[in-house]
């Protein structure tokens, strides 16, 4: 059994922020996706909340991880006796998070109304499945959508006709053939006018079917999707001192958010909880070198700053993959306001 939720943005997206990226619903060639069984009462949930952005897809158990190309659809199918795709979102990424992370990351989004809500959750599917899991046992498989769109009853679509009567597990589906290509025609239908924009306008990554004249969604990341994708991306360490304790990480934004920064991994360092805050005061930047400074600042602001100064010059601990080595535009931002 699967459960998810709805992360509510803190505030709205600014209309002068630049998309992440555009995904146009219009290709001639294989497009794969994803069609997971889905509980009614989680849709509901959904359903009556006012925003829907990012969503925590999770699973009680992080014994077996879920793959599939990012941002290629992920389609919700409501079990019986409704038997019907209900929305869709676009995968991010699969992470095995503890249950208080996947908490302090998507809040109700989780599917549930606070945080002890969502461990009795856990505990009661583990106890109809009898779990038998390995430690850490407080850890479960969190599959993150964002760009998530959930239609009304009188929306609902017919799930596929060769779907396994019995099955309850995710199944992978091409999109452009087959009954594939039609549950996700019907979905593609109902896409909000929000979410589209000029394809011909932007540079696009294709993922859709082949029908249609070109429409394009904008998959933005969430906060939550951010900060576990910059957790897994530092491999859960901070970029400055190695600190491998995951209750004292925060993924921090090099241009904030409030200040056109994008919910990116190349906006994002993951930093101890009190380095970021010297880093979003200004005492402590990173230079387009990906070297570390520390402000002469902060020991005449406070007579102090001892146990910082040793970064000083130190180089930054990057990310293993190139794509999300902080953006020295970024970097350059932040230099600017604060070195």
């Amino acid at each position: 059994m699967l459960s998810a939720g709805l992360v509510r943005r803190e505030r709205p997206l600014l209309a002068s922020k630049p998309p992440l990226l555009q995904t146009t619903l219009t290709t001639d060639h294989l497009l794969p996706g994803t069609i997971a069984p889905t509980d009614v009462d989680w849709y509901r949930f959904l359903l009556s909340q006012s925003v829907v952005g990012e969503v925590n897809f999770w699973r009680p158990s992080a014994s077996r991880e879920f793959r599939a190309p990012r941002f290629s659809p992920f389609l919700f199918k409501l079990k019986a006796p409704h038997n019907a795709i209900c929305g869709f979102g676009l995968f991010v990424r699969y992470s095995t998070l503890p249950y208080w992370l996947a908490w302090e990351a998507f809040g109700p989004s989780n599917g549930c109304s606070n945080q002890q809500q969502m461990f009795e959750r856990i505990e009661a599917i583990r106890r109809r499945m009898k779990f038998r899991g390995t430690a850490p046992v407080d850890h479960i498989g969190c599959i993150i959508l964002v760009s998530v769109s959930l239609f009304p009853q009188s929306d609902w679509i017919r799930q596929p006709s060769d779907w396994p009567p019995r099955n309850l597990t995710p199944m992978r589906y091409d999109l452009t053939r087959g009954e594939g290509e039609r549950v996700w025609r019907a979905c593609f239908e109902r896409v909000p006018a929000d979410m589209i924009c000029d394809a011909e306008s932007r540079e696009t990554t294709t993922i859709g079917a082949r029908y249609g004249a070109p429409r394009t969604v904008i998959p933005r990341l969430g906060q939550g999707a951010f900060r576990v994708d910059v957790t897994e991306a530092y491999g859960r360490a901070c970029a400055m001192t190695d600190e491998h304790s995951l209750p004292v990480l925060d993924a921090a934004h090099i241009r904030p958010y409030a200040s056109e920064g994008p919910h990116a991994t190349n906006n994002g360092l993951l930093l101890r909880a009190d380095i970021h805050r010297l880093f979003d005061t200004g005492y402590i930047t990173v230079g387009p070198d990906l070297v570390i400074y520390v402000s002469a600042r902060l020991k005449e602001d406070y007579s102090n700053g001892k146990t910082y100064y040793p970064l000083h010059g130190r180089a930054l601990r990057t990310p293993r993959a190139k794509i999300d080595h902080p953006s020295t535009d970024f970097l350059r931002w932040h230099n600017e306001r604060f070195r």
